[in-house]
């Protein structure tokens, strides 16, 4: 059975993009792969996050996880820094990295770009940790968009070099994965393309977020002062209103209000209350399941355990490996 890895960097809530995006292809994966779902906290220390911050967002992450209906029987779910042989690859495999194609990626770029007073080692070699995070499992299949295809080339190039340079066939390639050529794009409030927290937390509707919170989040998304004409081409930010509701509610809606549009007869107002109550409907099952689970610290702990015993065991059986093919034995 191959296997699929993959892992959300510890950054706090999840969203609705991630839930209709991601984590909708997560729960099919883990009826058809061996699957190793990851929450990326080593990643998150670039930015520097105190104790406690560190410590509330992966536990969200954890809850939203098993709330969207990744089955820890299934699936390992489980924190990366509780499988330290993770940090350990990612040593060995900082040496077959070169300055210079670590400073051609582009998450780096812009990374220093809009953050020139935190540029530190671990961004730059973040594609190695990128990769160690799937080498480590032997993963061959990860569920990306295209903004991280650079990353698994990089991800290749450096099992591939590992390979060459110890002359074994022991890393394989990674490959970008989806069950649709075309991933779902739910695009943000902001006007600015897919949602995202990059473009601020009124830009989301998280996935914890309360019926009021996702009312006036919608009723306060950019919108503008109506066609002048009748079918007359959508701007981007009422596109991504539209785009919005065909995520959440039904064909009928959906035509009623297009054709409202088409004949200079919509009402923004009436819009958005739709849009909101559709988008409180969609997100009630995970939102019930989310309360419940974060009251249940016994069982939110038992997961990470059991996930943590599942995936060191696999990293343990590989930094084993890699230490013999790299000739790391102990002489005594």
């Amino acid at each position: 059975m191959e296997t699929v890895v993959s892992g959300i960097r510890s950054t706090g809530k999840l969203h609705l993009g991630n839930y209709f995006g991601a984590l909708s292809n997560f729960v099919k994966m883990q009826d058809e792969y061996n699957c190793y779902f990851f929450i990326a906290d080593l990643h998150s220390l670039t930015t520097h996050p105190t104790p406690q911050d560190l410590k509330h967002t992966v536990r969200n992450v954890v809850v939203e996880y098993l709330a969207a209906g990744i089955d820890p029987e299934k699936s390992t779910i489980y924190v990366q820094s509780d499988v330290p042989e993770v940090a350990e690859l990612y040593l060995y495999m900082n040496m077959n990295a070169y300055l210079g194609e670590l400073e051609r990626s582009t998450s780096f770029k812009d990374k220093i770009r809009s953050n020139p007073n935190n540029v530190n080692a671990g961004l730059l070699t973040y594609p190695v940790l990128m990769a160690c995070d799937i080498l480590i499992h032997h993963g061959t299949k990860v569920p990306v968009g295209k903004d991280q295809e650079q990353h698994l080339e990089m991800t290749r190039t450096f099992a591939n070099r590992f390979n060459h340079l110890y002359n074994v066939d022991y890393f394989k390639e990674a490959f970008a994965f989806s069950y649709s050529d075309k991933l779902v794009k739910v695009p943000g409030l902001s006007g600015q393309g897919k949602m995202g927290k990059s473009n601020g937390e009124a830009d989301c509707i998280y996935l914890s977020d309360k019926p009021e919170v996702i009312r006036k989040k919608i009723m306060r998304a950019v919108s503008d002062s109506g066609p002048t004409e009748p079918n007359q081409a959508k701007p981007e930010s009422i596109q991504n209103l539209f785009d919005l509701m065909k995520v959440v509610s039904s064909d009928d809606t959906i035509s009623h209000f297009e054709e409202l549009y088409n004949k200079c007869e919509i009402r923004y107002g009436d819009f958005k209350k739709q849009l909101a109550e559709d988008m409180v409907i969609a997100t009630e099952p995970v939102r019930s399941r989310i309360e419940a689970i974060e009251q249940d610290d016994a069982y939110i702990q038992k997961v990470l355990r059991l996930g943590a015993e599942k995936a060191e065991a696999s990293a343990r059986k590989t930094i084993k490996e890699v230490r013999k093919i790299i000739g790391l034995k102990r002489l005594y």
